[in-house]
């Protein structure tokens, strides 16, 4: 098995502080920021930041659907860290200073399978998740500009 990685980010006319306010609202902006592949959204337990624990199912190609029960983390200012306990999954979400603006990170990384199923999933999986989360970080701008 092999870590596989996955890493998207966008430069964003707004404070890192409100873009990362954005981020961190589980309940009500994040179900907006989610494309079609996101489903069965659910905040299970608190909603803002640390402490949360959000569900949804996400539908990353036709035939590959996980069921995802996240829990939230800030380990440092401005960086949000959700961790999967239906898989090796975490995604971290990092925002810092750009310019008059904010950058966001998303990087998203599990253990992937062995052999041609995991040299597969080490080629395109990634590309499949920056594209979803590209998605999410497309509509964070009409949030936060």
């Amino acid at each position: 098995m092999g870590k596989v990685q996955a890493t998207t980010e966008r430069v964003y006319q707004a404070s890192p502080q409100r873009v990362y306010e954005a981020l961190a609202d589980y309940a009500t902006v994040r179900p907006r920021l989610l494309p079609e592949q996101y489903s069965e959204y659910e905040v299970r337990a608190g909603g803002t930041g640390a402490g949360t624990q959000v569900h949804w199912r996400l539908q990353a190609t036709e035939k590959r659907v996980r069921d995802c029960l996240f829990s939230v983390t800030e380990p440092r200012p401005q960086t949000l860290v959700e961790t999967d306990a239906n898989s090796s999954m975490v995604i971290t979400w990092t925002v810092t200073p750009a310019g008059e603006g904010a950058k966001v990170v998303v990087d998203a990384s599990w253990q992937g399978a062995s052999g041609i199923g995991g040299f597969f999933e080490r080629t395109f999986a990634p590309k499949g998740l920056n594209r979803i989360h590209g998605a999410v970080l497309d509509r964070l701008s009409t949030e936060v500009e």
